[in-house]
């Protein structure tokens, strides 16, 4: 499938819509029941810490699922991402408050490739820190 932006009207440097995600303790445990990943760095704060971890971390993959909510929503169709790829750099850090933490998501078109497909850069923040390294999609648009 392919997406409904028209690879024609993208210019590179076009910027995608940012989003903020929130994460609470709750979301960790909604994924890990159906990622069916029980770690407990990621819902025991008192097993966190004990593996030297500053608190409860969000799931990677759902870091990585969260930071592709930006480009499938700016593309209109998920299928339309023929490729994407991260690397963990920091975790999402979720304390036990009402607050949890963010994710905050920008992207933008960092090339335009052959094949009516282009190239997005993407960046995940959470607490002031990059926490997806060399994050990028390849789009097929229209």
């Amino acid at each position: 499938m392919t997406a409904k932006i028209a690879y024609d009207e993208v210019e590179v440097g076009t910027e995608l819509p940012a989003q903020t995600f929130p994460v609470t303790r709750a979301t960790l445990v909604q994924y890990a029941g159906a990622s069916g990943d029980f770690n407990p760095i990621h819902w025991n704060e008192k097993f966190a810490v004990e593996v030297g971890l500053p608190d409860v971390i969000a799931h990677g993959m759902f870091t990585m699922a969260e930071a592709i909510r930006v480009v499938t929503d700016w593309a209109g169709d998920p299928a339309a991402v023929v490729e994407y790829g991260v690397r963990f750099t920091k975790p999402v850090i979720v304390p036990n408050d009402d607050q949890g933490a963010e994710i905050q998501v920008s992207a933008k078109v960092a090339a335009k490739l052959d094949d009516q497909q282009v190239r997005v850069d993407i960046t995940a923040m959470s607490a002031g820190q990059k926490v997806l390294g060399m994050s990028r999609a390849v789009v097929r648009l229209a």
